[in-house]
């Protein structure tokens, strides 16, 4: 009679592996990346670049959507799976040439609902300006899913030399964000764990790369990082970014635009509006002379009409590596990524 060992704790794969945090880095450092050596993954950037075509670069960037309900105030899982891939492209400056979709259905799902989802992606790559040029679909059984779950991969070009790295942020650099943050996190929280409470608090998510493309189009070199704070929201990502710089970041809690009522959800459920995922907005660092040209231009377009300037580089040597907050109070707190996720399945 064979006897069968049980997993020690900790051997096992938990849904906050999947958060974006602190666990995610380590599955990834421990388990996946060591098995995959390959050039394009060392910069961990949210689209991998690939060789040059003649005097362009390729991009290529892939994502899996598993959000839990798939319908949310503002959004739903398709307008989710487009605009995340082509905002993983756009923040590193290219433009889309393709996308790909892979629909795995659960047995039972509503053909209603389902017209529904591909209404929403349809509407959201006409917004983006890109087409579905290839996708798969796959059905399980009624016990083996959860719905819907959708997979999109998207192919881009990158135009000329310029390159957006953290590696170019310098000390004086100024970093902005082109709206409100943590609306898409807690859009989708109180839809799943207050489902019958009205509330004003909607998913900001939308396609950026045509602004971001204006952006790159009228200060070019000017922008030297950019990326969009999905997962673990805007203190994961600054975290990541002073620590991929080594370099000391200050951050003004009084600047970062939230809106009211996303606050008064995050204080509702007890959580932290910083780490709180968006899917329509982005960390843009650029050289101190074009901050104030940045922030007009973003003012002027639809989805950067709440921009603001949030924080600076510094050349403290001591705290390198360290993204700081300033608080509203006057005290200083040090942003690190969450070791999990606040709630899982939020994207």
């Amino acid at each position: 009679m064979k006897t069968q060992l049980s997993s020690k704790p900790g051997d096992q794969i938990v849904l906050a592996h999947g958060g974006g945090g602190q666990l995610t880095d380590e599955l990834l450092r421990d388990i996946i990346l060591p098995r995959l050596d390959e050039p394009p993954l060392e910069t961990m950037l949210d689209s991998a670049i690939l060789s040059p075509t003649g005097n362009d670069r390729l991009a290529l960037t892939i994502d899996s959507y598993v959000v839990s309900p798939w319908k949310f105030p503002g959004g739903d899982i398709g307008r989710l799976a487009v605009c995340g891939s082509i905002n993983d492209l756009a923040v590193v400056g290219a433009r889309p040439v393709g996308l790909a979709l892979s629909l795995v259905l659960t047995e039972g799902f509503e053909k209603s609902d389902l017209e529904h989802v591909m209404d929403s992606i349809e509407h959201a790559a006409d917004e983006a300006g890109v087409n579905v040029v290839t996708g798969d679909t796959k059905v399980v059984g009624h016990d083996q899913g959860d719905g819907i779950l959708i997979t999109t991969s998207a192919l881009g070009r990158i135009s000329g030399s310029h390159t957006l790295n953290p590696d170019l942020v310098q000390p004086g650099d100024v970093l902005l964000i082109n709206g409100p943050v943590g609306d898409h996190g807690l859009a989708v929280m109180m839809a799943r764990e207050m489902p019958r409470m009205q509330t004003a608090v909607r998913s900001d998510v939308a396609p950026l790369n045509g602004l971001i493309e204006h952006l790159l189009d009228e200060l070019g070199h000017a922008i030297v990082f950019m990326r969009d704070p999905t997962r673990s929201g805007l203190a994961g990502t600054l975290a990541d970014l002073a620590r991929s710089a080594a370099l000391h970041i200050v951050i003004h809690e009084s600047d970062i635009p939230v809106r009211p009522e996303t606050r008064h959800a995050a204080d509702l459920l007890g959580l932290d509006v910083l780490e709180s995922a968006n899917e329509g907005k982005f960390l843009m660092v650029v050289r101190p002379h074009a901050a104030g040209k940045a922030l007009h231009l973003l003012h002027q377009h639809q989805l950067g009409q709440d921009a603001a300037i949030i924080g600076k580089v510094d050349d403290d040597e001591s705290l390198a590596g360290v993204c700081e907050l300033l608080t509203d109070i006057g005290g200083r707190r040090v942003l690190t990524k969450p070791y999990g996720e606040q709630l899982p399945r939020i994207c």
